[in-house]
């Protein structure tokens, strides 16, 4: 079963995680919590879905910021498991610049948010990918 094949879930994760398809947010959420599809506490099912879900224009990038909010909280969710998976997650956001005015503000909302939670354990890996990407 595909199910016994570690490659062919990641790549699964991934194809589903950067669809372009409108509202995909919903599908990814509901992924994140499938049993057997998807472990927090495994890196490459971290890069599979939510980088993979931070490489959709329309889903990341969704004009109302759901996108960018899931995951700032997928990376703080992840930083109390593994510093350095958190770490690369927030890179997502390293980007922001590139992007309209109105998408830039929310970006930064997100790292900001991020970077408030230095206090309350938030770990020197991640604090510094989301503070650099702020500065």
């Amino acid at each position: 079963a595909w199910k016994d094949q570690p490659l062919v879930l990641l790549k699964w994760l991934a194809l589903q995680a950067t669809s372009n398809a409108p509202g995909n947010l919903e599908l990814v959420k509901a992924l994140e919590s499938t049993p057997g599809a998807f472990n927090v506490n495994n890196p490459n099912n971290c890069y599979s879905l939510y980088l993979g879900f931070a490489r959709s224009p329309v889903n990341f990038h969704a004009a109302d910021g759901s996108g960018y909010k899931w995951m700032a909280d997928a990376v703080l969710k992840v930083d109390k498991i593994n510093h350095q998976v958190a770490a690369r997650m927030a890179s997502a956001f390293s980007t922001h610049r590139q992007y309209d005015a109105k998408r830039q503000a929310m970006m930064k909302e997100q790292l900001q948010r991020i970077v408030d939670q230095q206090p309350h354990g938030l770990s020197e890996n991640t604090y510094e990918i989301a503070s650099k990407s702020l500065a």
